[in-house]
């Protein structure tokens, strides 16, 4: 796999793959993202998740893929350290707010960041379609959270505190999209990268998560939280892992601007799922977003 993940790299068919897998890592960050929301403590969810990954990580890093070279232990003691700070934002907002607010700022905040980060660090450049693009998507997502932040009735009191945080999640967003990428690029066995990632950055929300649930009147049964745990899990591998090779496939900033596409499945899911309501006001900013991810790769 590793081999083949490399031979992609610089050819048109990279390019394609690192499409396919920014749109599912967009598909599965709003279904990871849901799982966190639902209808546990956020708090407790990101722990049971984050152990389930430590448990299923474990193995693959120390008997499977390579391990980890020079430099390359203090690129993941880096990702901990910001990755931590983003769950920490992201458990924050979704204690203050709804889904469906919450959501659409972290994720608009980030891409628009992440472009300047790739060009300053990566030297990457976008025409002046895809800036289109990015303007599109952006006015996509951030009047879908205004007309949430209007409509929603939900949580009202917390809701300004919420948006702030989500704002600087979304520039954490950024900052570990850039990060990752550049760790992923630098390790010559990607698979190790993302196998070492997802352990070491699992070790911290479980402790916290415990320290919480001892805290707790009333404790929720644990066994549909663990099972949530797995389930989340797995999909944080589809997630993080898929955007993760994209941006070593293709470049950092179109990566980031497609996985953004997350806040339509995000809205959806919030509709479907969580029972937030969705109308068509709703329905067209959603249709801006993903068009405007549509203008960023055809301008490529």
């Amino acid at each position: 796999m590793s081999s083949w993940i490399q031979g992609l790299e610089g050819t048109e068919a990279g390019e394609i793959a690192a499409l396919f897998l920014a749109l599912l890592a967009a598909f599965l960050h709003a279904v990871f993202g849901a799982l966190q929301k639902g209808r546990f403590d956020p708090w407790l969810s990101r722990g049971a998740i984050d152990a389930c990954l430590f448990v299923f990580s474990l193995p693959i890093a120390l008997f499977v893929v390579p391990w980890p070279e020079g430099w390359a232990w203090l690129i993941l003691l880096g990702a901990l350290v910001i990755h931590f700070a983003y769950k920490l934002g992201m458990a924050l907002a979704y204690e203050r707010g709804a889904f469906t607010v919450v959501y659409p700022v972290v994720r608009g905040t980030g891409p628009l960041f992440t472009v300047v980060g790739a060009w300053l660090i990566f030297g990457e450049s976008f025409s002046g379609l895809q800036w289109l693009g990015v303007a599109v998507l952006l006015l996509g997502i951030f009047g879908l959270a205004a007309y949430n932040l209007i409509h929603i009735q939900i949580g009202r009191d917390t809701l300004v505190p919420a948006l702030w945080l989500a704002v600087g999640t979304g520039a954490l967003v950024a900052l570990y999209t850039t990060y990752d990428a550049f760790g992923i690029r630098y390790t010559p066995d990607p698979f190790t990268f993302l196998a070492w990632f997802f352990l070491i950055t699992a070790i911290d929300f479980p402790i916290i998560a415990a320290l919480r649930w001892r805290n707790l009147i009333n404790r929720p049964d644990p066994r549909p939280l663990l099972w949530r745990g797995a389930v989340g899990a797995l999909v944080a591998y589809g997630s993080f892992g898929s955007v993760m090779l994209a941006t070593r496939l293709d470049k950092v900033g179109e990566a980031a601007v497609l996985r953004e596409t997350s806040t339509v499945f995000a809205a959806l899911i919030g509709w479907l799922v969580l029972k937030e309501t969705v109308g068509p006001r709703r329905l067209a900013l959603m249709t801006l977003i993903a068009l405007g991810a549509v203008i960023v790769e055809l301008g490529g």
